[in-house]
């Protein structure tokens, strides 16, 4: 017996038990009958890889344990990002059906998984950036500003801000994003060592799968047998349904942090221009004014992703900004007094 054999097995009975506690917590009968059938298939191929040692007695961990109590608490749909974690199969299942109008069961390869790809993910991602350092270094440029300082001891307080916090969140984007992609990595290493071991069971657990969404079983068993003969392919549907990721869109560390690090500079100069430019006594209320235009913008731009009004998105926005602009403010003439 080997400790990757018996880490494996370990992995599977864990999945088990988790599947079998998803099944459990699961309002529909079309998910109890899906996380039902992946507890089995789980099983089964722990029961495989147990036929190369003798298995111990099997007791979940108590990080386990914690995942079934809160899926009890919550609901699986909401533990859906931690159950991914832990290579829960079948959680593509709260994608949504596949069977709707104007959404068929996909026919080929190509088209498997196209209903996770979305390219407004980046566009939000940078709005948000943007959105962060225009606020944090507007509070900072009208706080030292209140406080009466120099128009140069603002501009400089104010790079200081904008670097440290651009610096900040390339980092910790890059931390992220890093730590995100090793996790996910690793889980579809382990999807493809299980594809090589026992390729009938993956292809079974992708049918119940499709059959979840609405596919007749045995077309789905028929679908799924016609896939797994490209390693591939079913290597890709196996890594998008029973992990419910896009090996696509895994991202990259470097990109993250490097537009991170443009998007929070691109909202941190804003507020320093009219000091940049000379402007002196009317810098204060320029920079006021263009910070809350830019939030009035963000405002609007993030509305497109909540579908609520333009015109509401945009003025909550340069409220909020106004009023963490105005608290500062306020604040650095208290203090500026003071001292």
């Amino acid at each position: 017996m080997t400790k990757d054999h018996l880490e494996r097995w370990k992995s599977e009975k864990t999945a088990a038990y988790l599947s079998a506690a998803v099944a459990s917590a699961e309002p529909s009968p079309a998910g109890k009958k899906l996380f039902t059938g992946m507890a089995k298939a789980a099983e089964e191929q722990a029961a495989i890889l147990a036929k190369d040692f003798k298995a111990p007695a099997f007791s979940p961990s108590a990080r386990a344990q914690l995942i079934a109590w809160l899926v009890a608490r919550f609901g699986p749909r909401k533990m859906r990002p931690v159950l991914a974690a832990v290579k829960v199969r079948g959680v593509s299942f709260y994608s949504g059906p596949v069977i709707r109008p104007g959404h068929p069961m996909p026919t080929d390869v190509e088209k498997i998984g196209q209903r996770h790809q979305t390219g407004a993910g980046s566009l939000r991602a940078a709005v948000f950036g943007v959105n962060d350092g225009l606020i944090s270094n507007t509070s900072l440029v009208m706080g030292v500003s209140g406080a009466a300082l120099a128009a140069n001891d603002v501009v400089l307080t104010g790079v200081a801000g904008l670097l440290a916090g651009a610096f900040s969140m390339a980092a910790g984007e890059y931390v992220s994003v890093k730590s995100q992609r090793e996790m996910y990595e690793h889980q579809i290493s382990q999807e493809r060592e299980e594809l090589e071991l026992y390729p009938e069971e993956e292809a079974e657990e992708l049918a119940l799968i499709y059959h979840a969404r609405g596919m007749a079983l045995e077309d789905a068993r028929s679908f799924a047998l016609d896939l797994i003969k490209d390693h591939d392919a079913a290597l890709d549907a196996l890594t998008r349904e029973e992990l419910g990721l896009n090996p696509d869109n895994l991202g990259s560390p470097f990109g993250a942090a490097f537009s991170s690090f443009v998007a929070f500079t691109f909202g941190a100069i804003i507020p320093l221009v009219p000091f940049l430019l000379g402007a002196k006594t009317s810098a204060v209320p320029i920079a006021a004014a263009l910070a809350g235009i830019s939030l009035f913008m963000i405002g609007a731009v993030l509305s497109l992703f909540s579908g609520k009004s333009a015109l509401g998105g945009g003025l909550r926005m340069a409220v909020i900004g106004a009023l963490a602009g105005g608290a500062t403010y306020l604040i650095g003439s208290l203090v500026g007094g003071a001292v």
